[in-house]
């Protein structure tokens, strides 16, 4: 086997692994974590952004994963179901900063309305929350203005989260189906 230069190889460590501005994961550090909670205070975190789901285009976030035999003929699309990665920005322009991505899956799930269950992580890529994760769960009628969200738990900064998220739609392209939706998090986690 060949060997690679040194400085190569340091190179190629640092592209392959990211930074990370989280609380330590090994099993040990979770334990001491968990062991230093009583202790711990609560904190409240309030945070303001933009996800750009897009159905359509050159390169969809979000794609149709499956269908029941009757979601065509559905008023509601009952039975559709979507996996999604989309964008989250400080704004609502594509263009602006990218702070994370809004991973995870979703569903039309009213016979009655144009209503999503939604099982979705918000993944943090910038400044403190950098690694860290919301586990987000609940319905969304898409025809409310502002529709809540639970957390339900966190990873890194975000351990044993709870709070809500609310959703309203900033942009709707009916023909392309994609949308940019803002987002408000409150976050009480320790």
């Amino acid at each position: 086997m060949e060997k690679l230069p040194m400085t190569l190889l340091i190179c190629s460590m640092f592209i392959v692994t990211p930074v990370v501005r989280s609380i330590a994961q090994w099993p040990e550090a979770v334990e001491e974590w968990f062991g230093k909670l009583s202790h711990a205070k609560e904190k409240v975190t309030k945070l303001h952004f933009y996800f750009h789901d897009l159905s359509n285009g050159k390169s969809p976030t979000a794609i149709q994963v499956a269908q029941a035999n009757t979601s065509n003929t559905s008023p509601t699309l009952f039975g559709e179901v979507y996996m999604m990665d989309d964008l989250l920005t400080v704004g609502p322009e594509p263009s602006s900063k990218p702070v994370g991505r809004f991973e995870g899956l979703y569903g039309s799930a009213s016979l009655s309305e144009f209503s999503l269950i939604m099982a979705v992580n918000f993944f943090f890529t910038d400044g403190d929350y950098n690694g860290s994760t919301l586990a987000v769960m609940g319905s969304n009628p898409l025809l409310h203005q502002y529709r809540e969200l639970s957390i339900v738990g966190g990873s890194g900064i975000f351990r044993l989260a709870r709070g809500v998220v609310t959703l309203n739609t900033y942009l709707y392209n009916r023909t392309k189906g994609n949308a940019i939706i803002e987002v408000n998090v409150v976050a009480i986690h320790y």
